[in-house]
């Protein structure tokens, strides 16, 4: 058993695409067509391109749209991705005008930070 793809509830999935590549440095990997506006739509690590997809998951499901508020409302961080460097990821990012909820902080073995992913969550990254 492996994880192939996990997912992150998205309120507009180009605007999700968009910061995702860009800012995160994610690669498409998948951009399917469902009918309407939404889309099976996954990005991938850069240096893993046959790794686990990230989905950006259409918020087709109105109790969705609930957690994800609930979520982001109590500051609990939706997922967490791994970084070499979690203060080289913080300067770059606020120099692209990414919206820091907490600043990296050293928290035992891991060092942490959360921010804002313009699509209605928060994301953790951490070096470990």
């Amino acid at each position: 058993m492996k994880i192939s793809v996990t997912s992150v509830m998205v309120d507009d999935q180009s605007k999700a695409l968009k910061f995702y590549t860009e800012v995160l440095g994610f690669v498409l990997k998948v951009d399917v067509p469902l009918g309407g506006e939404h889309r099976w739509l996954t990005v991938v690590a850069p240096d893993a391109p046959e790794g686990t997809q990230l989905l950006l998951e259409p918020m087709g499901f109105a109790p969705a749209r609930v957690f994800q508020k609930a979520l982001f409302d109590a500051g609990i961080p939706l997922t967490s991705f791994g970084v070499d460097d979690c203060q080289a990821e913080y300067e770059r990012m606020v120099k692209l005008g990414v919206v820091f909820r907490s600043k990296p902080t050293v928290m035992g073995p891991v060092t942490v930070a959360v921010f804002e992913d313009t699509c209605g969550n928060l994301i953790q990254m951490a070096q470990v």
